[in-house]
């Protein structure tokens, strides 16, 4: 069975890397921007839409404001950068925001950033992909006519891209993330030619239509929270800036250097297409509704709800370009394309904050591994489940979805600089190197004003889009937030009741009679059980296996075992392609080959749960195991196991269930025979 579900594998993923090639899969500079930086520069496709959208409820009056709004966000852009090249220097481990809180604002702090940031990462890619698909639908119906399986489809394909590696996908990105850059910038520059030089008017395809105001005449608060909320909309622009120091680790040496590279060159193009398209998008008379089919009028009537609205960088570059041109169909094209490959950004930080987050016990442990491809493969599979999920939820509805957006990268941003705050202070209390001390008083200074600008941001966001679904986002966050709390207190509980005692105990190995392979992972109660164990069965020969993934773990390994002077020899098998079975299936094998006639021993630690959902914590490697050795000719294998304490607990519902007695259960079993009554005849 496994080699049938292994060939369609290997031709879907490609063949397995071995763990020492880790380091050809790092990304150089020019892959690594379109890798980590796709989804803040596809931003600008639907980011001025957004801006403008919000102001048409004042009418078309009130666009004269989105050169302001382009500007604040500008600024925070400027900011969060600047911040973030702070960021990737201190902390260049890859742990990112999350790293940073943690270790200076404490693990809590640090634990509402890890949920701020997987449920953005959901929604980048759910608001992307719906994204592209609505700027794709303007050009074949038959996508808009079929939205959900068609998002749900492309999820599913960037799925199997990314599965396939880093580097390869990052490969497969980068073509039509630069065609979209270099697009924009000969749409700007060409429509600055255009109307500065050569004077030509250029009108969008609603430069004609007019905006039906839903609140005309807005003055004082009302005009304020308007603008505050196309501001936060706009906002949209710097999702995905936090993504590159998550991502250090994948750059090529030196990483920090490169990855604040990498910042610079994503802020400066992300600031200049989203000004040049707003720019121009005033220029052409392009018109946005909210409610397009009631609110825009032609001729006097509206629309009508037929009528399809197109996002404001097409209506420009086909005012730019003319309708139907080359460079109208290739820019249409990229940017459709480019906003399908902006959900890669979530797909490369997703699974790496996963990954941390696993090692540090907030998530499963199966999460902390890398697949075939030296990808984290489970944490991708399950950001592409969630976003699934709110796609089919949503209708694949980008102005629904939108409105979730923006909130968790802006809890990031804020806790992540008032950290580093806190990281300066705490280097300038012991700094005595006077240029040291200046540099890091003026990173303080730029964490400080960033802390102060994205808290604001963020205020703004909660106060203008919560009842628009921000409230979505929020109970998202409170639900990763009790899982992972839940999670790393199951870890907790279940670390200290197997913790090997120093002192003689029960579960120490007592003088014994036998000998076996026992499975080692780890020296604990469990494994100490299962080789005295192992020792009172007779047995030519006795040793305990262990399966080299992590040289850390390994020599921490045999280091407590001769510390402990166990008497039993450690055999350490190397797994170069991270698995655990294969190299324990292949050294039974041997052991058999060399001595047909005996029979092999195996004896696997396990924990005994109480609850369904502690099963998919613990035992699944024994399963797999299990599942492989009992097919084996000539071997035993016996499972030793070690009751936590929820397992009691399950105990006692047994024991209920086993002492209840439902209604007329009295009445259950065999009727007993009553003895024939004479008849009375004779």
């Amino acid at each position: 069975m496994s080699k049938l579900t292994d060939v369609p594998k290997r031709i879907l993923i490609g063949r397995a890397l071995r763990s020492d090639r880790l380091g050809e899969t790092l990304l150089p500079k020019r892959i690594a921007l379109p890798v980590f930086a796709s989804d803040a520069l596809s931003s600008v496709a639907y980011a001025p839409g957004e801006v403008l959208l919000v102001l048409s409820v004042a009418g078309v009056s009130a666009y004269h404001f989105s050169p302001w709004i382009a500007l604040a966000v500008v600024v925070v852009m400027f900011t969060v950068v600047a911040s973030y090249r702070q960021n990737v220097h201190a902390y260049p481990s890859g742990g990112g925001d999350y790293e940073v809180a943690t270790t200076n604002l404490g693990p809590k702090s640090g634990l509402t950033v890890a949920s701020a940031l997987l449920v953005d990462y959901v929604l980048t890619v759910a608001v992307s992909i719906t994204s592209g698909i609505e700027n794709l639908g303007s050009a074949i119906p038959f996508v808009v006519e079929h939205k959900v399986p068609c998002a749900v489809a492309v999820i599913l394909l960037l799925t199997l891209m990314n599965l396939r590696g880093v580097k390869e996908s990052g490969s497969l990105f980068a073509i039509p993330t630069y065609v979209f850059v270099v697009g924009v910038f000969i749409m700007i520059t060409w429509g600055a030619y255009r109307a500065l030089v050569l004077g030509d008017t250029m009108r969008a395809p609603t430069a004609d239509f007019h905006i039906k105001a839903e609140q005309e005449g807005l003055a004082g608060f009302a005009l304020v929270f308007l603008l505050l909320r196309a501001f936060s909309s706009g906002c949209a622009a710097l999702t995905g800036v936090e993504a590159v120091s998550n991502g250090v680790p994948a750059f090529r040496k030196p990483k920090s250097k490169n990855a604040a590279t990498t910042l610079t060159m994503m802020g400066a193009l992300a600031i200049t297409m989203l000004v040049g398209i707003i720019a121009l998008a005033l220029v052409t008379d392009v018109r946005m509704a909210e409610n397009p089919g009631q609110d825009l009028l032609k001729g006097g009537a509206p629309v009508g709800p037929g009528y399809v609205q197109d996002p404001v960088i097409t209506q420009v570059a086909e005012a730019v370009f003319g309708n139907g041109s080359f460079l109208f169909i290739v820019l249409a094209a990229a940017t459709a394309l480019v906003l399908f490959l902006a959900a890669n950004t979530a797909y490369n930080g997703f699974p790496v904050l996963g990954s941390i987050l696993a090692q540090d016990r907030y998530l499963p442990r199966q999460l902390h591994t890398r697949g075939d491809r030296l990808a984290f493969s489970n944490g991708i599979v399950l950001l592409a489940g969630a976003a699934a999920l709110l796609v089919v939820i949503y209708g694949a509805d980008s102005t629904r979805l939108i409105q979730l957006y923006i909130v968790g990268v802006f809890v990031s941003f804020t806790l992540s600089q008032t950290g580093m705050v806190r990281h300066w202070n705490r280097h300038l209390r012991t700094e005595k190197d006077v240029d040291k001390r200046r540099h890091m008083i003026r990173s303080r200074a730029i964490n400080a004003f960033g802390a102060f600008l994205t808290g604001l941001v963020l205020v703004v966001v909660l106060v203008t889009k919560f009842t628009h679904g921000a409230w979505v986002a929020l109970l998202g966050m409170c639900i990763f937030f009790a899982t992972m709390t839940a999670i790393r207190k199951h870890y907790d509980r279940v670390a200290e009741e197997i913790a090997a005692d120093e002192t003689p105990s029960d579960e120490t190995i007592r003088p014994s009679r036998v000998h076996s392979i026992v499975l080692v992972s780890k020296l604990h109660r469990p494994t100490l059980r299962a080789l005295a164990y192992a020792k009172l069965i007779r047995s030519d020969r006795l040793e305990a296996l262990s399966i080299s993934v992590d040289p850390a773990e390994t020599k921490a390994l045999k280091d407590d075992w001769e510390r402990r002077g166990i008497d039993i020899p450690l055999k350490i098998l190397d797994s170069p392609y991270r698995e655990v079975t294969r190299p324990v299936i292949d050294y039974v094998k041997s052991l058999r080959r060399e001595s047909p006639r005996d029979v092999v021993s195996v004896y696997i630690p396990e924990y005994v749960v109480g609850h369904w959902y502690e099963h998919l914590l613990h035992n699944q490697s024994a399963l797999r195991l299990k599942g492989r050795l009992l097919f084996t000719p000539g071997v035993m294998v016996t499972s030793v196991p070690y009751q936590l304490e929820s397992s009691e607990a399950a105990k006692k519902r047994a024991r209920k269930r086993a002492e209840w007695n439902a209604p007329g259960a009295v009445r259950r079993g065999p009727v007993e025979r009553r003895p024939k009554e004479p008849s009375g005849k004779s």
